[in-house]
């Protein structure tokens, strides 16, 4: 056993050799294996980690340049606002939601501004921003230059207000300015009920007022300094009869507070008023008004620190009556007199003719033979816009698709037009495009100013928000739902047809400030807004929510609820859009060349984007007669009440609602929705005089089965699916059935263009030209004569103005049209 032993222990020993080295070889093997998983695995580890860090990366730059300044020199040169660079503008009515009130262009502006109240039982209603509930008749201006005066009128149920101010140049802050105030009852008998007009200035941040009264309630003046304003004193006269010759017994009342913000005056005034106040004029019978006492501090504001100060003269009295306000800069030497009284009417009366003369010699409408009322009409129009000019500042909240958050942008300012003082006093960067094909035309300095304000609101992206909502008085007017800005998010670039009409006569050093942007601008279209296809391009930030909308929204293109493909995608292809890209290119090339910068890109991009072969293989749909939009799309989309769950037991059962219901699946083709978008390649006049496809879009244009009305184009066609039907159960239908001035102004231009141009269509389209520039006119007259105001949009059934008002915005227009300045 032992030697078995042995010789199995020797053999063991063998074995074990060979087994470690078979052990070995097979460790040899495997080693270098097992070392190249542990590898790989550290790799992706790894891989992962700098795709995540990368991820962060890209979030946190798109975060950062979301928020960063273009780096181009801005378009403004710097100070180039203020009272030294541009005295003529720096005072102004640039606060476009209030009846009455002037603001400097500066960041923290001194405000001025009027409230009234007629006195009745309740207290009456203060009346201060332009509301669209305030149900007044008739407010707008009649006269308005810009720069140095204005003229407006004010109805609220019988009581007439005119309002009128000038501006009169001198010193290094902007020179002195009065306003005249003039009220009257009209209709109303018996005795006049008492009127109290509030007067009114506040500072915003900075600047300090200081009070002098007579009588311990009567505010008599206000002297005062601001950064940009120096030394001022603001004197309240002493009412008197509508002449201006006799004394008028007036109360007055005196309120000082601090302000917890301008866009909360109403509030504070209203907080304020108290009826222990007796009105008692020599040998009349005594009554009781309201008047402000004691300002307490608003509820839920207490502890917040106070943003500037408000001093507030109350003068109570009957109509008639008038009062003058005026501001006197301290820097003004050798002031010929106080600019109030005779002296004040005389000024009127001059800026008033200076202003008429200025109209016709701008647009000739009594050259043309348009009588005086319809040429009040039009100066009306203009004056309307000029006098809605404001100037913001403050920040956009604003949001990349790489961000969770928003946040805000920097600090900005905003000197633009408004689409319309009550409902978007702020601006609107497609409408103001248009706002400025008629403010270049009457005063081109000024349009050039707006440009530039704009493009430098671009970010390092190139990106443009569509919407600026700058400082708390904006904000004060939007819903918290639409204060947030997209930046995937574009609007249809307007500004470039104002441009190309300033393009002419623009001084090459402003064209040079402006191109860099101009061409970030159109670089960031191409870029972000590009279609599936080379040459096709789509709006983004369609509404994502299929189940609500019966077709979704979009916002971008400014045509909001006008019908596209009903489902959303990246395979749209949308018309309207392609067209805008062809003006930008051509617009762009023509700033390129003026400047000696290389255009070719420009005019080749111009050159394919206006070929009709390509035009119509991308947007002409065969079986529908028109140019379209290319999407998935269903034409069997509806609107059906869903069912509602029982309620609970002890709760109120839930309100039915209107989702979508989809009958037939969608299929990539072309989108049925004739209308404005189908007439885009003859709006902006891509296509030929001599294009196949020009009569049948003038036969659209024509029918009345399908756009032509006796008030202008209609927005869709009468036989569309999707005319006049609301979007949700609370959406009414916008640009799906009414009229809208702006499109019709860019019909006119067009038809004017191929009117004058040799073709087969060229008799045809000056035929409806004429038709159409009747209808237009014709109805935007009668409909303000009627009511009193320009209109958001107008029916195509009965032509009545609808939609917000006053908008003295793109259907301003209209004075285009009546000079025939396409």
């Amino acid at each position: 056993m032992a030697g078995e032993r042995r010789r199995r222990g020797g053999e063991g020993l063998r074995e074990r050799a060979r087994e470690r080295g078979a052990r070995r070889e097979r460790e040899q093997q495997r080693g270098p294996g097992r070392g190249r998983t542990a590898l790989v695995v550290t790799a992706a580890a790894l891989a992962l980690g700098l795709a995540a860090a990368a991820n962060e990366w890209n979030r946190w730059s798109a975060a950062a340049r979301l928020v960063t300044p273009h780096p181009a020199p801005p378009a403004l040169p710097p100070g180039s606002t203020g009272p030294l660079a541009s005295p003529h503008r720096f005072w102004g009515t640039y606060r476009p939601h209030v009846y009455f009130g002037m603001k400097t262009r500066s960041p923290r502006a001194l405000v001025t501004g009027l409230m009234w109240l007629q006195q009745g039982e309740g207290g009456g209603s203060l009346r201060h921003t332009c509301e669209q509930g305030d149900g007044l008749s008739r407010y707008g201006w009649l006269m308005h230059d810009g720069e140095n005066f204005g003229v407006q009128e004010i109805r609220d149920g019988d009581l007439f207000l005119r309002t009128e101010f000038v501006k009169r140049p001198g010193g290094e802050h902007g020179g002195d300015w009065s306003w005249r105030i003039t009220a009257r009852m009209e209709g109303a008998g018996g005795p006049a009920p008492l009127l109290s007009l509030f007067f009114y200035v506040a500072t915003d941040g900075q600047g300090t007022l200081e009070p002098h009264l007579e009588n311990r309630t009567h505010l008599a003046a206000v002297t005062g300094t601001a950064e940009e304003l120096g030394h001022f004193t603001l004197t309240f006269l002493r009412p008197t009869s509508e002449s201006g010759e006799d004394p008028k017994y007036a109360s007055y009342n005196y309120l000082e507070a601090s302000s917890p913000g301008l866009h909360r005056l109403t509030e504070v005034v209203r907080s304020s008023l108290s009826n222990h106040f007796v009105f008692a004029p020599p040998g009349k019978p005594r009554r009781r008004f309201f008047a402000v006492d004691t300002f307490r501090g608003l509820p839920g504001a207490a502890g917040e620190p106070p943003r500037g100060r408000l001093l507030l003269h109350q003068v109570t009295l009957e109509p008639p009556a008038t009062v003058e306000v005026t501001f006197e800069s301290g820097s003004v030497a050798d002031r010929p007199g106080r600019l109030a009284g005779g002296a004040l009417s005389a000024a009127l009366a001059r800026h008033t003719a200076a202003f008429e003369q200025r109209f016709e010699e701008t647009f000739g409408l009594g050259r043309k033979g348009f009588p005086p009322a319809q040429q009040r009409f039009a100066r009306a129009a203009l004056s309307d816009m000029l006098g809605g000019m404001g100037y913001f500042h403050g920040h956009s909240l604003v949001q990349s698709p790489l961000q969770e958050h928003p946040v805000p942008a920097p600090e900005a300012a905003l000197f633009t037009a408004v689409p319309s003082r009550s409902f978007f006093p702020r601006g609107f960067l497609w409408d103001e495009g248009f706002h400025q094909l008629l403010l270049a035309r009457w005063d081109p300095a000024l349009s050039r100013e707006v440009i530039a304000h704009w493009l430098d609101l671009m970010n390092a992206e190139g990106w443009i928000p569509r919407e600026q909502i700058l400082g708390e008085e904006a904000r004060a007017k939007v819903p918290p739902e639409f204060l947030l800005q997209h930046s995937e998010t574009a609007n249809p670039p307007t500004l470039l047809l104002a441009l190309q009409r300033l393009l002419p006569a623009a001084p090459l050093p402003y064209l040079r400030r402006l191109f860099p942007r101009l061409r970030a601008w159109y670089d960031w279209y191409n870029r972000t807004q590009a279609g599936p296809l080379p040459l096709t391009f789509r709006w983004r930030g369609r509404d994502p929510q299929l189940e609500r909308f019966l077709n979704p929204k979009t916002l971008a293109s400014g045509l909001d609820d006008y019908p596209r493909a009903s489902h959303p995608s990246t395979e749209e292809r949308h018309l309207d859009l392609r067209c805008w890209m062809a003006l930008a290119s051509r617009v762009l090339g023509e700033v390129a060349e003026r400047l000696g910068e290389p255009a070719g890109a420009y005019r080749e991009m111009e050159r394919a984007l206006s070929d009709n072969g390509l035009l119509e293989q991308l947007h002409w749909a065969q079986e529908l007669g028109a140019f379209a939009d290319y999407g998935n799309h269903s034409a069997a989309v509806g609107l059906r009440w869903q069912r509602v769950a029982p309620a609970a037991p002890g709760r109120p059962p839930p309100a039915p609602q209107l989702v979508r219901e989809v009958r037939e699946a969608p299929r990539p083709r072309f989108v049925g929705a004739l209308g404005y978008v189908s007439l885009f390649p003859l709006l902006l006049q891509l296509l030929r005089p001599d294009s196949p496809r020009l009569p049948a879009v003038l036969d659209a244009m024509r029918s009345e089965r399908q756009l032509w009305t006796p008030f202008g184009l209609r927005s869709l066609a009468r036989d569309s699916p999707l005319y006049m039907k609301h979007n949700t159960q609370h959406d009414p239908p916008y640009w799906r059935g009414p009229i809208w001035v702006n499109i019709n102004y860019l019909a006119l231009q067009a038809l004017r263009g191929y009117a004058s141009a040799d073709g087969p269509q060229q008799e045809r389209a000056a035929e409806i030209y004429q038709e159409l520039r009747h209808n237009l006119m014709a109805n935007l007259y009668r409909q303000y004569t009627e009511s009193g105001f320009l209109w958001e949009q107008y029916s195509d059934s009965t032509g009545r103005g609808q939609g917000c008002h006053p908008f003295a915005g793109w259907s301003a227009l209209v004075v285009l049209v009546m000079a025939e300045d396409y």
